[in-house]
Parts: structure tokens; sequence; C-alpha cells
């Protein structure tokens, strides 16, 4: 059976939600995401890659002439003319650790396929609460607040008893033992006392940047 037969991409999502169908490449294989980006290719359209290992963008770029912007850290991809700048600054992306870096790269480089250039903070967990304290300002400035955090997740709700801007949680799978791959922190977020704070799933700096961009889009309407 040919890739082709496998794919039905919703070319028509942003229109309806203001938000593309990013390709999950996690369980693809090398062949299926390569026919993605044909059709898309085929009506000129832009397109997001997530969970694209290095070995397998390798892949992929020897089957067509393709074109695409990739960071190894986030282990995303898109195509090099999609982010038209918007906006600088207006999201800060904050993570508690550098272990945390790769989801918050994943938030950050989605909204810049989206046009919007984030703040990004790292290493700023309240076992040294002087470091963020130092960032506060820089946060401030911001319209929206992704905070990124793994172990016990605490910076969400530190932050949100400091900060009046939208602030979306994304735990992390970063820690062991009772950590349990990231369920005491999506826990932590959850039973926050730090009021309004929206939580995603596990990981998800994808749905961080797109809860952030709902965010932005209901502002500037």
């Amino acid at each position: 059976m040919s890739a082709a037969k496998d794919i039905k991409l919703d070319f028509d999502r942003e229109g309806r939600i203001g938000l593309d169908e990013a390709i999950f490449c996690e369980g693809k294989t090398a062949e299926q995401i390569a026919e993605i980006l044909f059709q898309a290719q085929s009506k000129d359209h832009r397109f997001l890659l997530t969970r694209l290992s290095q070995d397998k963008q390798q892949q992929v770029l020897r089957l067509g002439n393709f074109e695409i912007d990739y960071d190894p850290t986030s282990q995303t991809g898109f195509s090099p003319d999609s982010n038209k700048l918007i906006s600088q600054n207006q999201v800060s992306v904050i993570c508690a650790g550098t272990s945390d870096i790769p989801v918050a790269r994943e938030a950050a480089r989605t909204l810049q396929y989206y046009g919007h250039q984030a703040t990004e903070i790292s290493d700023v967990g309240v076992a040294g609460l002087w470091r963020l304290l130092d960032r506060l300002d820089d946060i401030r400035a911001s319209k929206v607040i992704i905070v990124v955090a793994g172990m016990d997740a605490a910076l969400p709700t530190v932050l949100g008893g400091l900060v009046a801007q939208p602030l979306i949680g994304v735990p992390t799978s970063v820690g062991y033992g009772v950590a349990q791959g990231g369920v005491a922190a999506l826990h932590a977020m959850l039973v926050s006392c730090s009021p309004g704070i929206t939580v995603t799933n596990i990981d998800n700096g994808y749905g961080g940047a797109c809860a952030a961009l709902r965010i932005l889009r209901t502002a500037h309407s």
C-alpha cells in the first residue's frame, strides 16, 4: 500500500481555528512524512513537524527535495518561509531547569512558526528563587507566559502568585522515582493553589504554544 493512501491532510484547519494541522512524526515512517510534505508542496502549503528525530529527518530529506528548518533540541521542523514575524516578546517561555529545555523549545519553535518570537528563559527553578526574581521584570513584560517544569513542578504556582498574565503550565517527564515520568509534575500543576493556571499534557510544549496563540488571537480580535 502506498503512503498516499494512508494520509488525508486537513488543509482547511487554519481557516476554521487559526492553527494548521501539525504533523506528529513519532510513529510515522519516513515515507509517510515525505508523502505529507509532497502533498503540502503540491498545495503550496506550509508545514510544522513535531517529534521528528534527527535520524528520521535525514531519511526524509533523502526521499525528496524538501527544505526543512530543523531544530534538533526540540525535534521540530517547519517550512523555512512560514514564519513572517508578527510579534516579539509577547510570550515568555520559561523552564525550571536545563533538562526541561527540549519541551520549552518545542513551545518556542511552534510560536516561531506562527510568527511570534518568544522570550526564552531557562534554569529559573524555585530551588534558587533569586534566579527567577532576577528575571521577573522581563517575564511581566509578556502578555502570555508558558511555564515548563518537571520534578515537583512548583514553578507555575510560584509565578502564578507573582504575575497577572495568563499562565500555561507544561509538566515534563524530567525526574525519577516517584516523579513517575511527569505524573507528579502534572498533578502538582493541577492542584496548584494559584488560581487560573491552564495545564497541558506531559511534555506537550506544542499544546502550550497553541493555548498561548489562542489567547493572543482573542486579545487582538
